[in-house]
């Protein structure tokens, strides 16, 4: 188990090897949510101990995970822009 980057899977955010389970989906539900690391392991499908080393990875990296959620938020942003919008009531 590793954590790895690369640009062709989530845009190059840190995830789990073999995975597309991003370092910041782990933290967001352990961390933010409170669930503890079994659950998340067991919701993830993956083993307990990737859910630790993603945590490890998140904590020993936090500029690297702050860019990672401007990036993220900067992604929704530009979806939620461009995105179809329902036309004007008739008054």
């Amino acid at each position: 188990m590793t954590i790895t980057s690369d640009e062709e899977v989530l845009g190059g955010e840190p995830r789990i090897e073999g995975t597309r389970i991003a370092v910041r989906h782990v933290a967001g539900k352990v961390i933010d949510a409170g669930h503890p690391p079994a659950y998340v392991a067991d919701q993830l499908d993956c083993s307990l101990a990737s859910v630790y080393e993603a945590l490890s990875y998140y904590y020993d990296n936090p500029e690297e995970m702050r860019a990672a959620d401007r990036a993220n938020a900067a992604a929704f942003e530009r979806v939620r822009d461009s995105s179809i919008k329902p036309k004007e009531p008739i008054s």
